[in-house]
């Protein structure tokens, strides 16, 4: 399993921004289709290091950042009439899952149309950013490879620098978080966390424990995180940092969950014969159903589906979730 701007400040960042690039640029080449105000610029800690906004759509970013000792990137995919509307619109934060096949392209690979198909003419910003082989969505207790703040990144870096250069709406009602698998949980720990940030945190095959089965998904973000991101360091720190797990766990922080909208998805029959496949669902499906009853016990409403299959995204729970998210954020 691999703090909240004002709209007249956000609207004095956007046109400073926009003019800034603008000038840098030109105001020609792959920025002809916007105006000014649309050209994004560093800030936030961030600093363009790269960048492809020739696509109508998926606009491309790469930056460096103190946070994390490479480059992370960024795909912030458009509405339709994104550059013809005028509409200010929600976003929708989607995380990627572990492993070194997964970044912040992995929902544009998916074979069935991706992201792009799935969110033809729908009325929402959606960003993919980087999250690390193994990061977790958080900052490490170690790291031997530099700094990787993965949660520092996301939370008070990439977060204020959307709203910063895009239309959107920077209120609780105008964001949600999705993910799947560490993704997943990384969508969970963040909409808990920062309470205020996320009005809708969906988890598709993400596990919502860290502690059941004598910690398992503490111990394998550490075990997964020291392998792939930190050249032995870890997430949680050996032994663990209690801390850290208790406020990383979404079972640990049940009432942050309160007037939300939440989606979850578990497969059911993952394949007996795949060990990654079997060890990762049996485990987040017993996570989601314990979580989901603890959701029961404190009268919070929630949205869950167990479907066929193992770990992998599931294109119609993936649409009928857009769905979701669209009608709880304020409208665009």
């Amino acid at each position: 399993m691999l703090s909240e701007h004002h709209s007249t400040r956000r609207s004095v960042l956007k046109a400073v921004g926009g003019i800034t690039a603008a000038m840098a640029l030109g105001g020609a080449g792959v920025l002809a289709s916007a105006s000014p105000a649309m050209a994004a610029d560093d800030g936030f800690g961030l600093t363009i290091k790269d960048r492809n906004e020739a696509d109508p759509r998926m606009w491309y970013y790469r930056f460096a950042t103190d946070a994390i000792g490479w480059e992370p990137a960024v795909n912030v995919l458009l509405p339709d009439d994104y550059h013809t509307s005028g509409r200010t619109y929600p976003v929708l934060y989607l995380f990627h899952g572990g492993g070194t096949d997964q970044d912040f392209m992995s929902w544009d690979r998916l074979q069935d149309g991706g992201i792009r198909a799935w969110t033809a003419g729908m009325p929402i910003i959606v960003v993919m950013p980087d999250g690390g082989h193994a990061g977790w969505y958080s900052n490490p207790v170690s790291s031997n490879t530099g700094p990787r703040n993965w949660e520092t990144f996301h939370i008070a870096q990439l977060l204020p620098w959307i709203e910063a250069n895009f239309r959107t709406y920077a209120e609780y009602d105008g964001r949600a978080v999705a993910g799947f698998s560490m993704g997943g949980f990384g969508a969970l720990k963040y909409a808990a966390k920062y309470y205020g940030h996320f009005a809708s945190v969906s988890a598709h095959s993400g596990p919502p424990s860290l502690r059941r089965d004598f910690n398992a998904v503490a111990h394998w973000a550490n075990v997964s995180s020291a392998a792939l991101d930190l050249g032995g360091g870890t997430i949680y720190g050996e032994p663990f940092d209690e801390a850290r797990v208790s406020a990383d766990n979404p079972m640990e922080r049940i009432e942050s969950y309160r007037n939300k909208r939440v989606f979850m998805v578990a497969g059911t029959s993952p394949s007996p014969v795949d060990p990654f496949d079997l060890l990762n669902e049996t485990e987040v499906l017993a996570g989601q159903r314990e979580f989901r009853a603890a959701l029961d016990q404190a009268g919070i409403p929630h949205e869950w589906h167990e479907e066929p299959g193992g770990h992998h995204v599931r294109t119609e729970m993936a649409k009928r979730d857009l769905e979701g998210i669209v009608a709880r954020l304020r409208q665009a």
